[in-house]
């Protein structure tokens, strides 16, 4: 193979697609959008569990149980108001986060050491008043603990003795571990990147000049078909790797302006864990510009490989829907397989793991190998007259 032909060939790739601004806005947009909308929502759940801290709680029925509301100011943070007329009809119009209904027999059920009933009006589908309503659901069941424990205590019996069983959570997991099962969605993003990346130039560089009519042209210099394939390749590879690059430099700057101390996650995300993650997750740019260019040189047209190219997407999220019920970190086999190798040495790197030369290695050389199978079967369709004639 010549290096100079194939380099050729990719200056003229890379010159074609990134002539078009719109190319440059969609690879811009792509690395942008994801982690700004991860950002807000983030953001917007801090906000929601800070709201949590400071609380106004509606009260129906503040006279049945004064003792219970004057416990309830006590508690920081905490402020009693009165509640609306109809307790159902405001949460659900969303006027309120929650209301407390207090009925008219608390009193006298309480005065005979009987359950009291305390009703919690809430809204299970709305996400801005989940902390309050968690928050006000513990205060009261700690309420009701604290009176059942004086009355055993008045009655001259233990409280221990109403704790059958006392469980003792033993937590394996590291703070990190815990804080990737949130952030798990960064390798997903980082690896979708470089499928978006080279969709444009991949499905151009084949189907497109097939459906101009360029590629009978192109195909009639003296050059190896192989090397036109990798060339174009080339291009569509380095398109892929500017974007994951851009992609990871973006969330990395998101997650370490994201308030997760608000949301009692402790997340460490350095330079040493974006250089892994890099090494992790940038074979896909190998792997996802060869595919896409093997199933776009089957299609007509343009729209139809970039039918054909979107179903690769559904790769990209397989990973994240087996690691759901089968978890995929630390297995051996996963190395062989590529898509899968490349998020789950990227999952072990956001869960604080290190993973091990040779792993990295191993996802290195499966991408490799995938690249040039798919690399040597699109050289086989180029040599056919009726992909090259065929429109």
């Amino acid at each position: 193979m010549n290096l100079r032909r194939i380099v050729t060939v990719t200056r003229k790739e890379l010159k074609d697609a990134f002539r078009d601004r719109r190319q440059l806005v969609s690879i811009l947009v792509a690395s942008l959008a994801s982690p700004l909308l991860i950002a807000l929502l983030f953001n917007r759940i801090a906000e929601d569990r800070r709201g949590a801290e400071e609380i106004k709680v509606p009260v129906v029925g503040r006279q049945y149980a004064p003792v219970l509301l004057d416990w309830l100011g006590q508690q920081a943070g905490v402020q009693v108001v009165p509640g609306p007329a109809d307790a159902e009809g405001a949460v659900r119009e969303r006027k309120e986060d929650l209301v407390v209904v207090i009925p008219k027999d608390f009193a006298e059920r309480f005065r005979d050491s009987k359950p009291a009933k305390v009703k919690l009006v809430s809204d299970s589908t709305s996400s801005r008043g989940r902390f309050k309503v968690e928050r006000v659901r513990t205060l009261l069941q700690r309420y009701g603990a604290e009176i059942g424990g004086l009355r055993l205590i008045a009655r001259g019996v233990s409280p221990v003795i109403a704790s059958a069983v006392n469980v003792e959570n033993v937590e394996v997991s590291s703070a990190q571990q815990r804080a990737a099962m949130i952030l798990n969605m960064i390798p997903m993003l980082v690896m979708i990147a470089a499928f978006i990346a080279a969709m444009s130039i991949a499905t151009d560089a084949t189907a497109g000049e097939r459906e101009r009519g360029s590629l009978e042209s192109l195909l009639i210099n003296p050059v190896p078909r192989l090397e036109l394939v990798t060339g174009k390749w080339l291009a569509a590879a380095i398109s892929s790797c500017g974007c994951m690059l851009l992609t990871l430099v973006i969330v990395s700057t998101v997650v370490f302006r994201l308030p997760l101390q608000d949301l009692g996650v402790r997340f460490r995300f350095g330079v040493p864990e974006a250089l892994l993650l890099m090494a992790a997750a940038l074979p896909m740019s190998l792997v996802a510009p060869a595919l896409q260019m093997y199933l776009s040189t089957f299609a007509r047209s343009f729209k139809e490989a970039q039918g054909y190219v979107s179903y690769l997407m559904l790769l990209v999220t397989m990973p994240v829907v087996l690691h759901t019920f089968y978890p995929i970190t630390g297995r051996t086999w996963t190395l062989a397989v590529p898509v899968i190798g490349q998020f789950a040495l990227a999952l072990d790197v956001i869960s604080g793991k290190t993973p091990s030369p040779a792993a990295l290695l191993a996802g290195l050389a499966t991408a490799i190998a995938t690249a040039a199978i798919c690399l040597h079967l699109t050289r086989r369709l180029f040599e056919r007259e009726t992909i090259i004639f065929n429109r």
